[in-house]
């Protein structure tokens, strides 16, 4: 897969959902992790994340989103149940991207929804936890960048002649 992609979380507030946060986006191969407005407890987030990313993948934490500092040519895409949003079994995937998710019991910000390049949602009924999210967007980008095969169309496969 090329490119990179990096994710986190603005205003979190429980360092449970970060440290899980971080420990999926390093399975993933996330290239980094983020927090915006938040102050986590970050002993409390390393208990949480069995695989210790801080070890492995760089972590941002911002005080504002005027401290945000992402690379050049990287898009932000921020994950939000808003009905103008796309709905992430039809995004295509920046090359580098920087996804967003909001905090618990909240949404995004506006401020951050101005400075987000897309906006995406995960097609539920209704909000799910912040790190769940973030697996299922890291899962959508890993099948839809992948060098994966397609899907047999009937299960082990079509049948030969």
């Amino acid at each position: 897969m090329r490119g990179y992609f990096a994710i986190g979380a603005e205003g979190i507030s429980k360092p449970m959902n970060l440290g899980a946060l971080m420990r999926t986006a390093n399975a993933f191969g996330a290239s980094f992790v983020f927090s915006v407005g938040a102050e986590p407890k970050l002993k409390v987030a390393y208990k949480a994340d069995t695989s210790k990313t801080f070890e492995s993948v760089p972590y941002y934490q911002w005080d504002a989103i005027s401290d945000m500092a992402l690379p050049k040519g990287c898009q932000l895409v921020g994950i939000e149940l808003t009905d103008d949003a796309v709905e992430l079994p039809e995004f295509r995937h920046p090359k580098a991207a920087a996804y967003v998710l909001g905090r618990e019991r909240g949404d995004l910000s506006p401020e951050m929804l101005a400075r987000c390049d897309h906006v995406v949602k995960i097609p539920t009924k209704f909000c799910i936890n912040v790190s769940l999210a973030g697996a299922l967007v890291m899962y959508d980008r890993a099948l839809s960048m992948g060098s994966f095969r397609d899907r047999p169309v009937m299960p082990g496969g079509p049948k030969e002649d």
